[in-house]
C-alpha cells in the first residue's frame, strides 16, 4: 500500500539529502517553485502557439494549448485543495508531524496540471500519429532491423506524456536534468507509468497508454522507486499502479476539455446555443440560480455562466470519487479515471459524442490537421537524413545547410541510432505550429 508521506516528497533530481516539509520556507513551497519553473520554460512558453481543438486558427477566442494548460492547472488546483482538506482530516500525522498542508495538494496537482501537455507536437493528436506513422508506415519503416522492440514501439507510437516526461527531466549539457521538478509533481504528471511494451496489457487506464521513453526508463524507475509506487508488471517489463494524484490531475483536464472545447464550439457556431443548454442544463440543473440566469442577455454571457457552474459540480463529483475510493487508490486497485465513475458519465458521454461529431470532425479542423500532417513527415524526414549522414560522415551539402537551421541545443552527438531518431522526434514536437509551417516553407523553397 502506498503512504502519502512518501508520495509528496519534495525530492529532485541530482539531491543527496532529504528535502522536509517541516523545514520548507512556506513563502516558496518547493511544488510552488516547480509551478514557477515550468511557467518560466521555453517548451510551456511555446504551447502558445499550439492548438487545443482548432489548428492555426485565427480567431481570438479560441483555446490554445497555453490557454487550456493554464485553465486545467486552475481545475486542477481546486480538486487537490479539497482532496487535501478531506487527506489532512483523515491522516492528522501528515500536518502534525510532517508540517503538510491541505494546500500543498493544490501546488502539487496545479503544477503537474500545468505541464501535462509539455510534450505535445503541434498539431494536436494528429500529430503524434504523423511521427508515428512516419515510422511505421512511411520512410522511417527502414530503421525498424536496427531497434530494440520497446525502442520500436517508442516511435510508431509517439507519445505526448512520455515526451512530456523527457522534456520536464532529461538533462543536456551543463543542465542537469532539464528543469528539476520535485518527484511528487513528477509522480502527479505520470498518468501512464508504463513503458511502450507490453502495448494496453489491461483495461486498467494507466495502462492506456505509456509514460517515458526507454533514454528516461532508469530516471523513471528512481521516481517511482522514491515515491513508492507499486510495481506491477513482471520479468523485464517497467511499470507501475498510478501515484494518486494523477487522478485527479486526469480529472482536470477530462473536465476542461469536456466542457471548455464544447464552449469553444458554441462560441464558433459549431454547435448551436439550443442545442447546448440542452446539454449543459443537465449539469447545472441542481446548482443553477434561474433568476441570474435569465438577467444574462449575451449568448457568450449565458454559456459562460453554465460553463462555470458544470466544472464547479464535476470538481466536486471528481472529489466525492476520490474520497470514497481513497483506499482502493493506495493499493493501486482503482483502475478507472474518475470521470468514468462519475454520476454526470452519462451527460459528459453526450457533450463529448456532439464535440467529436461537431468540432473535432468539422471540416475545418480536419484540413488543417491533413496538412499538418503532410508537414511533420517532410520535417521528420529531411532533418533525420541529414542528422544521420551527418553522424555518419556523409553529409551532402544540403544536409549541413540544414543542420544549420537546428536550434543550438539540438546540435548534440548522439551515439544509437535510436537516440538520433528519438531526437530529432523530439526537435519537431517541440515546433509550435507556426514554426512547422515556417520551416516546411524554408524547406519546400529550397527544394523547388
Amino acid at each position: 500500500m502506498m503512504n502519502w508521506e512518501q508520495l509528496l516528497s519534495l525530492k529532485r533530481q541530482g539531491d543527496k539529502g532529504k528535502r522536509l516539509r517541516i523545514e520548507q520556507d512556506d513563502t516558496r513551497l518547493g511544488f510552488e517553485v516547480d509551478y514557477d519553473r515550468i511557467i518560466f520554460s521555453s517548451a510551456f512558453r511555446s504551447l502558445q502557439d499550439k492548438t487545443q481543438v482548432i489548428p492555426l486558427s485565427k480567431t481570438d477566442f479560441v483555446h490554445t494549448r497555453l490557454t487550456h494548460s493554464l485553465e486545467v492547472s486552475v481545475v486542477g488546483r481546486s480538486i487537490g485543495r479539497l482532496v487535501g482538506k478531506k487527506i489532512i482530516e483523515k491522516y492528522p500525522h501528515l500536518q502534525e508531524i510532517h508540517g503538510y498542508q491541505a494546500n500543498d495538494f493544490g501546488a502539487i496537482v496545479a503544477a503537474a496540471s500545468l505541464a501535462h501537455d509539455i510534450g505535445n507536437p503541434p498539431f494536436g493528436h494528429s500529430g503524434e500519429k504523423a511521427i508515428g506513422e512516419y515510422f511505421s508506415i512511411g520512410k522511417g519503416q527502414k530503421y525498424k532491423e536496427q531497434l530494440t522492440d520497446k525502442e520500436w514501439q517508442d516511435l510508431i507510437d509517439f507519445e505526448g506524456n512520455a515526451n512530456g516526461f523527457s522534456v520536464l527531466t532529461s538533462s543536456r549539457p551543463g543542465i542537469e536534468g532539464s528543469i528539476r521538478l520535485t518527484y511528487a509533481v513528477l509522480g502527479a504528471f505520470m498518468k501512464y507509468p508504463k513503458e511502450s511494451l507490453p502495448k494496453k496489457p489491461t483495461s486498467n487506464i494507466a495502462d492506456k497508454k505509456y509514460g517515458f521513453f526507454q533514454t528516461d526508463k532508469e530516471f523513471f524507475k528512481e521516481v517511482a522507486d522514491e515515491l513508492g509506487l507499486i510495481p506491477n508488471k513482471s520479468g523485464n517489463d517497467v511499470g507501475y499502479e498510478r501515484h494518486p494524484l494523477a487522478y485527479l490531475v486526469e480529472a482536470a483536464d477530462d473536465i476542461c476539455y469536456t466542457i471548455i472545447d464544447f464552449e469553444d464550439g458554441i462560441n464558433l457556431g459549431l454547435v448551436s446555443e439550443d442545442y447546448a443548454l440542452e446539454y449543459l442544463i443537465k449539469l447545472v440543473k441542481d446548482t443553477i440560480d434561474a433568476n441570474k440566469y435569465q438577467t444574462l442577455t449575451t449568448k457568450e454571457d449565458r454559456i459562460s455562466y453554465l460553463r462555470a457552474l458544470a466544472i464547479g459540480n464535476l470538481i466536486n463529483d471528481a472529489v466525492r470519487i476520490f474520497i470514497e475510493n481513497e483506499e482502493a487508490i493506495l493499493k493501486g486497485e482503482f483502475t478507472y479515471a474518475l470521470t468514468d465513475k462519475s454520476k454526470y458519465k452519462a451527460q459528459i458521454d453526450d457533450i463529448i459524442e456532439l464535440s467529436v461529431k461537431n468540432i473535432y470532425q468539422s471540416r475545418e479542423v480536419i484540413e488543417k490537421e491533413l496538412s499538418g500532417y503532410q508537414m511533420i513527415n517532410n520535417l521528420l524526414d529531411k532533418f533525420i537524413t541529414a542528422y544521420n549522414n551527418n553522424y555518419e560522415g556523409k553529409a551532402t551539402n544540403y544536409d549541413k545547410l540544414l543542420l544549420k537551421i537546428l536550434p543550438e541545443k539540438y546540435h548534440i552527438e548522439k551515439e544509437s541510432l535510436y537516440e538520433r531518431l528519438l531526437h530529432i522526434c523530439h526537435f519537431i514536437s517541440m515546433l509550435t505550429d507556426g514554426n512547422a509551417v515556417l520551416f516546411n516553407q524554408i524547406i519546400a523553397s529550397n527544394n523547388s
